[in-house]
């Protein structure tokens, strides 16, 4: 499922301010007719995983409602480079005005496709699942994590609001996991999931017992890993973080965790090179 229309459509509206201002496109009416057409298309100059297609087409319909756009793909493809994506036609000026902003918004989020399709490859024959983190772009977050399912993955929370997860500067102040874990589920409720990051086995007992629903197992490779996989025993979920790389997310989906977290998927995924050709 796509993000919620109005917060694509926020997105590029902000964008068009940010590049538009109170002057417009200077350079465009300043070159080009009011009543010139053409005819241009959106290429990937790479090959990935599309992301994002409809939606940086979409500013186009905010500049120029008589643009005529036509997708030749769809967000979770994947292409090769040279491959066309999307033909445009219409006013000169409106194509021109919305490239940059169509581009940007296709190249980020397919980037992020891209590299999450990477992750979800390297643990394939596997159970584990690849998810996300709130390491995104703020006020790209939405579209973010859309690329990410995109790209084959799985969503984390959204934000601090749809989940509890207790991490150590919250055992800090807590005092314990024990007391941690505790003071949350009488607070929350049942229906809200409860995620307990430890980097020690001997912490393990202590969140799950006190109610749970996720382990998150920190920095834990190898044998530590197994042994923190076994120790949980299935009475939770079981979650690997901390610096997993392609070149690794297999010997760590190994150690038999059911998911692994990956902030840089997000956070540090090269964009994918597409151009829009006249």
């Amino acid at each position: 499922m796509p993000p919620p229309a109005h917060e694509a459509t926020a997105v590029l509206q902000r964008a068009l301010v940010e590049d538009l201002a109170q002057g417009g496109d200077l350079t465009s009416a300043a070159l080009i007719p009011a009543e010139a057409t053409s005819v241009a298309r959106v290429v990937a100059r790479g090959a990935g995983t599309i992301a994002g297609l409809a939606i940086g087409l979409a500013v186009f319909d905010l500049v120029d409602g008589d643009v005529a756009v036509t997708a030749l793909h769809a967000d979770g493809d994947q292409v090769d480079a040279g491959t066309t994506l999307a033909t445009l036609e219409g006013s000169s000026r409106a194509i021109l005005t919305g490239e940059r902003t169509c581009l940007n918004i296709l190249g980020h989020l397919s980037g992020i496709a891209t590299t999450t399709r990477a992750a979800v490859d390297a643990v394939a024959g596997t159970t584990t699942r690849i998810a996300d983190t709130r390491k995104t772009t703020p006020g790209l977050r939405s579209l973010e994590k859309y690329a990410v399912r995109c790209g084959g993955g799985t969503n984390h929370r959204f934000g601090l609001h749809d989940a509890v997860m207790i991490k150590d500067n919250h055992v800090a102040v807590a005092g314990s996991i024990a007391d941690a874990v505790r003071r949350v589920r009488s607070s929350v409720g049942h229906t809200v999931s409860i995620t307990v990051e430890v980097d020690r086995i001997d912490q393990i007992d202590a969140a799950v017992e006190g109610g749970a629903d996720i382990i998150l197992l920190d920095n834990l490779r190898g044998d530590d890993l197994r042994r923190a996989v076994a120790q949980v025993g299935g009475r939770a979920v079981t979650e690997a973080s901390g610096n997993i790389t392609v070149d690794t997310a297999a010997d760590v989906a190994a150690c038999g965790v059911d998911v692994i977290s990956l902030g840089w998927i997000t956070h540090s995924a090269p964009r994918l090179d597409v151009a829009l050709d006249f």
